[in-house]
């Protein structure tokens, strides 16, 4: 089966840059969390409420992480601590909640955006929900409904929006109205 999806992959040079896109931003965002996650996190936020019984943390107003490279902001952030007291979910809203960081041996950094940004730091698994978009340096993007990225498996999932409307009331359905958009950049010749 491995075989037979690789020869279609070489036959088709559009699934070649899709797959050479998607490669590239799980091969940079795994190298430079790798590195960025030794540093110290500093918050900034107008109000921080704290409920050490229920393990929650939430910033309100203009919310701004940084650790090393990596930049977040939003105008919400919910810190959700198990009962070690280790942080399990990050969740991160905004209109739009961006995220950047400068990968391993780059100038320019990557960065996304989405309505809502959830990341499970004991899975190391970050989902971009609502108006998803990432941007990688070299200018190519990719965009949808919903952008999922396993860090430790280097899996990225991306899915278009999905509508449900009632056509009775004992029926509802699903429509796909929006899908995945990738633009690969075309490299300059020299």
């Amino acid at each position: 089966m491995y075989k037979r999806l690789l020869n279609q992959v070489r036959q088709n040079k559009y699934l070649k840059y899709i797959s050479g896109f998607i490669l590239a931003v799980m091969m940079n965002t795994a190298l430079a969390l790798s590195t960025d996650k030794q540093k110290d996190i500093e918050i900034e936020a107008d109000s921080a409420e704290m409920d050490d019984l229920k393990g929650i943390t939430i910033y309100r107003g203009n919310v701004i992480v940084v650790q090393g490279s990596i930049r977040m902001t939003g105008h919400t952030m919910t810190v959700h601590f198990d009962d070690k007291g280790d942080m399990e979910l990050v969740i991160m809203q905004g209109k739009p909640a961006t995220y950047r960081q400068l990968p391993d041996d780059s100038k320019t950094y990557d960065e996304a955006e989405a309505l809502q940004m959830e990341y499970y730091a004991l899975k190391d698994y970050i989902i971009l929900i609502d108006n998803a978009l990432v941007t990688k340096p070299n200018g190519s993007q990719m965009s949808g409904d919903r952008i999922e990225y396993d860090t430790v498996l280097s899996k990225v999932l991306a899915k278009g929006s999905t509508r449900t409307t009632k056509t009775n009331e004992a029926e509802t359905e699903k429509k796909n109205d929006g899908r995945v958009k990738i633009t690969i950049k075309k490299k300059k010749q020299e």
